[in-house]
């Protein structure tokens, strides 16, 4: 833990067309957050670093609730924070429990095939409402 510690921002950065598109979204008066299963001790220092601290409507970190995804607290926090109902959020991630825990908190999904992924990946049994290959990918699906 040391180590990642150490080099936690590195050799991190935003994936290609990311900044972009969330600037696409600001600008559309849209607000978007993060939800990882990170701990803050990690999160908070590498959303600094990716200068996302102050874009993010919120950063809800692995240990700001008592469970983490798949389980839906992460994402009904952030709901909160964001002053948002679920019916008109819309969660993107790169791992079944992403997926799982946006369902679970009434959110529609879509699946970041550019992402992570998890292990031996069957997307089509996810049950997301939408895949993207790119992160402009979400902007077309949300059409203009």
């Amino acid at each position: 833990m040391q180590y990642y510690e150490s080099a936690l921002c590195v050799h991190s950065r935003l994936f290609g067309g990311m900044d972009d598109t969330l600037t696409a979204l600001e600008s559309r008066g849209l607000a978007w957050g993060i939800v990882t299963n990170k701990i803050a001790r990690f999160t908070d220092p590498l959303v600094r670093a990716l200068n996302l601290h102050q874009r993010a409507a919120c950063v809800v970190s692995g240990d700001t609730t008592p469970h983490t995804k798949p389980h839906p607290a992460p994402l009904e926090f952030a709901l909160r924070a964001c002053r948002s109902q679920a019916s008109a959020a819309i969660y993107v991630g790169d791992d079944r429990r992403d997926v799982d825990a946006g369902r679970a908190a009434g959110m529609r999904t879509v699946i970041a095939e550019y992402g992570y992924l998890g292990e031996a990946p069957e997307l089509d049994g996810w049950g997301a409402d939408y895949r993207i290959a790119a992160p402009a990918d979400l902007l077309a699906w949300l059409g203009d």
